[in-house]
């Protein structure tokens, strides 16, 4: 039989394509400083997380550990990233030196001398302020050149209110700060920069980060395609449903949507074009099954914790509620697919590149273990986050080296790389924590939270709906280019408490944020996950992207349904689930149908339409809304109508 990886046959020019998304091009000397670095980044974060160093009798602060890891970053961040946003860094010049040096050094004597920082803060104010002056500026920057300058304005309006706040006109005006006194304690103290934020970042994020970069070494990703090839090859449109189930499995651990685009759809985009669809919808399938996969349990790109850890729930909790808008999402993907597919004419994968199953999964299922001891340790052992990551990343190692996948092992080159690399990768997420903390702390300094809140509530009160409009439109702006956790630390931060406290169930106000933070993954103008694929399968990133939230059209959806009715997050009874989750299961396919133009064969403008409003009707919580299960009968009757006519007129058709 021939090679069914494509990767290796027929897309070496994607290949590379996928190496230039996922690195930066830099001179070696540069690249071995921040890769050791990294390294260390991830290692102080692993024996942290298992309390190793308290094991050896070494006392430190969790503070220490943070503000380490944070100079580390700040280091890593200057060496990489030039001033001006370019990928290239061949040299390097003096300021970013002294700026790497300056940004190690000061975090690294925050350490020094944190024990008499916590000891006698009053003391020590005139010390930390003078160092807080020092480290603000260079995480700001650093955030610039991570992030670019959407997120680095908003972090400057919150720092300039923290200031001239209490100038401030009505509702936004804030509490007067000591200056002195704002600057020391936003720099050095665990309810500002080294909070919650950064906590979970470098205690819980960066150990899935790792475990996803062992996996990636370990050939992971590969074995997920194959086995999606083998189940999904023989179906029309076999390849874009290979690329929806192997890039949803992948992208759960993966963290971003961006990477898991340069890991799998290296394979599944030439796999796609190949099989008959055109640039776009190749692309956009892609960036779509990636994107979704950061909302997809177990993991949820790390998300899912974070949001254990903000509400002070089980995490049980945030993975049952999780469940079935993830299902929908996917749902709504693979029907669209598969439809597509039928209205081109596309045939499933050739037979001579689709492996056996029972191969395929023989010579790769030792790659489920990781995933069963994480839910093991989670659920059974009740064991935290951080050591649940800890003890399956160590699970791919073992099965990694003990086992092969097409005689391949984990080498230890390849684990010291997915050391080094999960360090490395982390930069940003660590000074978007760093940012996030500082943030908390002049919302509730200044007062500007509560002010926030009240003008939320005046917007609320008139419409929840324009309320739910605007929290969208926001979430989607902060959320453009940046990872999954850092994306949803942010809103978490700055926008769910707000709407917890109108009266929005907690985890339909996170889940809410969440998703349209994510969409701007997909959404133009930015939509970094469908630009990336566009440059993978060679087609124009803007059309690529409407193409992308075309096909993921039921995320923008679904989170106003959870909102008005928390019975699809799984808060209710079993009657008022079971029944959300029918309806809104029917309401996807139908509506679905109506997006792409065909269902038995093609539809009308009418049809489509009719099609369209039916599935919408059907997602209609009917708890929520006046006669709702009269709009939901509506809606089925509407369906079936159309569906009926449909079958009608092509049943005695030739199949296309």
């Amino acid at each position: 039989m021939t090679d069914t990886n494509p990767s290796k046959n027929d897309a070496p020019e994607e290949r590379k394509g996928a190496r230039l998304l996922a690195q930066r091009e830099e001179a070696p000397l540069i690249a071995r400083i921040s890769l050791g670095l990294g390294a260390i980044v991830t290692i102080i974060s692993v024996t942290w997380a298992i309390d190793l160093w308290l094991e050896l009798g070494f006392e430190w602060f969790d503070e220490q550990a943070m503000m380490t890891c944070l100079g580390l970053t700040l280091g890593i961040i200057f060496l990489r990233f030039p001033a001006d946003g370019s990928k290239r860094r061949l040299r390097l010049p003096w300021y970013d030196a002294v700026l790497a040096v300056l940004g190690v050094a000061t975090c690294f004597y925050i350490v020094y001398i944190y024990g008499d920082i916590e000891a006698n803060p009053f003391m020590m104010r005139d010390t930390a302020f003078v160092f807080s002056v020092i480290l603000l500026p260079l995480v700001w920057e650093a955030l610039r050149r991570t992030t670019g300058w959407s997120l680095t304005i908003v972090f400057s309006v919150f720092l300039l209110y923290a200031f001239i706040g209490h100038l401030m006109p009505g509702m936004l005006k804030g509490v007067e700060q000591n200056n002195i006194r704002l600057i020391a304690e936003l720099g050095t103290t665990n309810v500002a920069l080294l909070g919650l934020p950064l906590q979970i970042i470098v205690l819980t994020v960066v150990l899935f980060i790792w475990m996803g970069q062992l996996l990636l070494h370990s050939g992971a990703s590969e074995w997920f395609t194959d086995v999606a090839t083998a189940v999904m090859g023989r179906s029309r449109g076999g390849s874009a449903k290979i690329a929806v189930v192997a890039s949803g499995m992948f992208g759960s651990i993966s963290g971003s949507a961006v990477s898991n685009v340069a890991s799998t759809g290296v394979i599944t985009i030439p796999l796609m074009r190949q099989a008959g669809y055109d640039a776009k919808s190749a692309g956009a399938i892609e960036a779509v099954a990636s994107t979704g996969g950061q909302i997809m349990p177990p993991i949820m790109g790390a998300a899912a914790f974070l949001m254990a850890e903000l509400l002070e729930l089980e995490y049980t909790e945030i993975i049952l509620a999780a469940l079935l808008p993830s299902a929908l999402y996917y749902l709504a993907v693979f029907v669209q697919a598969d439809l597509e597919a039928a209205k081109q004419g596309i045939a499933p994968v050739p037979k001579d590149r689709i492996p056996p199953f029972l191969r395929i999964a023989r010579q790769g299922w030792f790659f489920l273990l990781p995933y069963v001891v994480l839910i093991y340790v989670l659920f059974w052992m009740n064991l935290p986050p951080q050591q649940a990551a800890f003890w399956a990343a160590v699970s791919v190692v073992v099965v990694s080296v003990v086992f092969s996948y097409k005689r391949h092992r984990i080498s230890l080159r390849q684990l010291w790389d997915a050391i080094a690399s999960c360090g490395r990768a982390s930069a940003d997420i660590i000074v978007i924590g760093a940012m996030a903390g500082i943030i908390i702390a002049i919302l509730d300094r200044t007062g500007l939270g509560q002010a926030l809140t009240l003008i939320l509530a005046a917007v609320g009160e008139g419409s929840l709906f324009l309320l739910l409009v605007l929290t969208a439109v926001v979430s989607i702006l902060l959320g453009m280019g940046m990872p999954t956790s850092a994306i949803y630390l942010l809103l978490a931060t700055m926008i769910a408490p707000s709407l917890i406290k109108l009266g929005i169930h907690p985890i339909a106000a996170h889940m809410f944020v969440l998703y349209y933070g994510l969409m701007s993954m997909i959404t133009p103008p930015v939509a970094i996950a469908a630009f990336a694929a566009a440059s993978l399968a060679g087609s124009k990133p803007m059309e690529t992207g409407m193409t992308a939230v075309r096909l993921g059209w039921i995320a923008y959806v679904i989170p106003f349904v959870f909102v008005l009715s928390p019975a699809l997050i799984g808060q209710g009874s079993t009657t008022e689930i079971v029944s959300a989750a029918v309806t809104a299961i029917i309401g996807v396919w139908i509506a679905s149908c109506g997006l792409i133009g065909y269902m038995f064969g093609p539809l009308s403008l009418i049809d489509r339409v009719i099609f369209f409003t039916a599935g919408i009707l059907l997602l209609l919580p009917a708890d929520a809304i006046p006669y709702g299960f009269a709009v939901n009968g509506a809606g089925l009757v509407l369906g079936a109508i159309i569906l009926v006519k449909d079958y009608t007129t092509h049943r005695r058709k030739p199949a296309v």
